[in-house]
C-alpha cells in the first residue's frame, strides 16, 4: 500500500527510484507526487523518516528524523 499525504486539497503519493550519479554510485531518492510520474514505484513511508510540508510551495517532502 501506498503512502498518501493530504495538503490544501491535492493528494500527493510517495514514490520512489534509483538514480545515477556522477561516481558512478547509485541512490534511492524519496519523493511525492500528485500524479503518476514517467519513473518510479508507490511505496510505504520508510522508517525512520516523517513528513514535512515546504512553507514556500506547500509540497510535502520526508526527512530523516
Amino acid at each position: 500500500m501506498a503512502f498518501k499525504y493530504k495538503s490544501k486539497g491535492k493528494e500527493y503519493t510517495l514514490f520512489t527510484r534509483d538514480v545515477k550519479l556522477k561516481g558512478g554510485r547509485i541512490q534511492t531518492i524519496y519523493f511525492f507526487s500528485a500524479r503518476k510520474p514517467k519513473s518510479g514505484k508507490p511505496i510505504d513511508k520508510p522508517d525512520g523518516y516523517t513528513v514535512k510540508v515546504n512553507k514556500r510551495t506547500g509540497l510535502p517532502f520526508l526527512k530523516k528524523a
